[in-house]
């Protein structure tokens, strides 16, 4: 097992950490990635509820652009003396409705038309099924507001442990109407920061009494159960417009006629909401279901979730984090197990149609489920850990670049690393082994100084080494000054002895040229190079702390006693082995069987030549 200080310095650990505690800040506390959440959701909401429709017993009666236009004859600009209302209501009320709701403001009398509001309040006597909007007004003027015991009880606020007797409250109330018709509720509505509308009160509380909004107040009077909260998340059905809209002035003409052209009963049994969907009246307001969405209907829609129990929920607050928990949790294990990144990518963007998809589902019933922030860090942190992980392996393929290329060829290098990398645990290959020794390096030392023997030394190997690379050998090592290098291993080469032998001729050829550089008083500078083919075992061989990638066994010493034999034979000797895996691409010389350290048996030796051109 891993020391626990080596695992908590991983740097996977600590970028998951990092994104766990910044998922955790901004679900906890700061929200800034709140207004895309509710973007999505308000997308979900409004595909599951543009093809619902709203309750038929909700009726609505619509100031329209019709109705303005219309009753300017008879009852001038908007505001309209209030007797048309209540010829409205004398009308309505003859067909028995459920209920009449305004979501008109009264909240003066009218000085200059006293006798139409008389009018209007004559309408409403003995009638209980009228219903009129109020406003809590702003908590800053409360000092000069109303007394609470005065207005408490007649208005239906609800007491709590904490009620306050004798506090006072500022209330827009219906002032146009005698208080003894007075059966109201808050319109208030509070969107969120963004500016639409999503929640409605059901109670706001104040001074420690809960005040029902209107909703709230017609569905209790009507037997409809509601819940003691402050507010609801709204339920929506239907685009704007889905309510059975009436307008205004076809009813109102319609009742004036002597004969009605309309059903009698068309309001009979129904909840009628009278307000305005004009587009010169304002009262438009943003939902997830639209930007210019009637405020009459809103009221509607609250009421018709109190009336069929039909109310949308929130998760709970653990289900993101405890989502967010799980994606990064299983994206991390996945990183520390060594998962592929691609793979890691087509699983998180399954999870994530998957997570969508549930929370699209869960819309349809009523569920909200925030899914955007928890996917939003899970991708994130997905993109961090890979970029991790290129990082890692750029230093890995840089470090194994550098490795690689002491031994092999910089462009074999490069393939070697894009097929994974060398044999760790070693293999057994057939393949060529070349050592080549320096002749009269003792006496080369005598006539130089150090620097100057290492500064030949470097500038000879630099030679040797390109021939090598460039016939495709593999440098195993520098042995004193001796060159060892192999052909067939790391890359398969079928003509591995051709190749090597290749090379050694070569090798010869560079040593001239060197030898000439050097000048007359180092003619005695030479080499000697021994060839053998057979099998070997090739691998990164040596400590955790230094290995080397290297071919050991019987073929390498046979190839390193040959090299032992050419003083005074041959600059370049070859075994049958390796000129048998020539063919005719030499001209061989025989040099006999020579006894060798080690082996029983004498070993033939051959001088290869390139073959002359006719």
């Amino acid at each position: 097992m891993r020391p626990l200080k080596d695992i908590a310095n991983k740097p996977l650990v600590r970028i998951t950490a990092l994104f766990l505690l910044l998922a955790l800040i901004e679900m906890g506390w700061l929200h800034g990635l709140l207004p895309l959440e509710n973007r999505l959701s308000d997308f979900f909401v409004r595909q599951q509820a543009q093809d619902l429709k709203p309750d038929p017993d909700i009726v609505i009666v619509d100031i329209d652009d019709y109705s303005l236009a219309r009753l300017q004859d008879v009852a001038g600009s908007w505001p309209w003396p209030r007797s048309v209302h209540g010829d409205l209501v004398r009308g309505i009320a003859k067909q028995h409705p459920a209920a009449i709701v305004f979501d008109i403001l009264f909240i003066e009398p009218d000085k200059y038309r006293p006798e139409s509001d008389k009018h209007f309040n004559d309408a409403l006597k003995g009638d209980t099924r009228i219903y009129f909007p109020m406003v809590r007004a702003d908590s800053a003027g409360d000092e000069s507001g109303a007394d609470i015991s005065y207005v408490a009880r007649p208005l239906g606020f609800l007491p709590t442990d904490q009620a306050e007797e004798h506090a006072r409250i500022s209330l827009l109330l219906p002032w146009a109407i005698k208080p003894e018709y007075w059966r109201t509720g808050t319109i208030n509505s509070i969107p969120d920061s963004d500016g639409v509308l999503r929640y409605s009160p059901l109670y706001t509380p104040a001074h420690g009494w809960l005040i029902p909004s209107l909703p709230a107040k017609i569905a209790t009077d009507l037997g409809y159960p509601v819940p003691r909260e402050q507010a609801t998340i709204i339920a929506w059905r239907g685009r704007a417009f889905s309510f059975q809209h009436i307008s205004y002035a076809q009813l109102y003409d319609d009742f004036s006629r002597q004969h009605a052209q309309r059903p009698q009963d068309e309001l009979t049994g129904k909840i009628v909401f009278i307000g305005t969907a004009a587009t010169g009246l304002h009262d438009l307001t943003t939902t997830p279901m639209g930007s210019a969405y009637p405020g009459v209907e809103v009221l509607a829609t609250v009421l018709d979730n109190l009336k069929n129990g039909r109310m949308m929920r929130a998760a709970p607050a653990w289900a993101a984090p405890l989502l967010a928990l799980a994606l990064l949790g299983g994206l991390c294990a996945m990183f520390w197990r060594g998962g592929h990144v691609l793979r890691g990518g087509l699983l998180l963007a399954a999870a994530t149609v998957l997570v969508l998809g549930s929370s699209y589902a869960a819309a349809g019933r009523l569920l909200l489920l925030p899914v955007l922030t928890p996917l939003l860090f899970a991708w994130a942190y997905y993109f961090s850990c890979a970029l991790l992980e290129y990082l890692r392996e750029r230093r890995e393929r840089v470090k194994t670049m550098r490795e690689f290329s002491r031994f092999v060829h910089p462009h074999v290098a490069q393939e070697l690393v894009a097929h994974g990398g060398l044999a760790g645990s070693g293999e057994s290959r057939q393949i060529t082994i070349l050592f080549s020794d320096i002749r009269g390096f003792t006496t080369l030392c005598e006539k130089r100084t150090p620097q100057e023997i290492v500064a030949l030394l470097n500038r000879y190997f630099t030679l040797q080494v390109d021939v090598v690379f460039r016939h495709g050998g593999t440098l195993d090592k520098f042995i004193g000054d001796c060159i060892m290098a192999f052909w067939g291993a790391p890359q398969d080469d079928p003509q591995h002895a051709k190749n090597a032998v290749a090379a050694a001729l070569e090798m010869a050829d560079v040593l001239q040229r060197f030898k000439r550089e050097l000048g007359e008083h180092d003619a005695s500078f030479d080499v000697g190079i021994g060839i053998h083919s057979g099998d070997a075992v090739i691998g990164l061989i040596g400590s955790e702390q230094r290995r080397e990638y290297t071919a050991i066994g019987d073929t390498v010493n046979l190839g390193s006693r040959i090299e032992g034999e050419t003083k005074g034979v041959s600059r370049i000797l070859v075994s049958r082995d390796t000129k048998e895996l020539c063919g005719d691409a030499f001209d061989f010389e025989p040099h006999g069987f020579f006894k060798v350290k080690g082996r029983e048996q004498e070993v033939e030796l051959f001088a290869p030549r390139r073959k002359e051109t006719r």
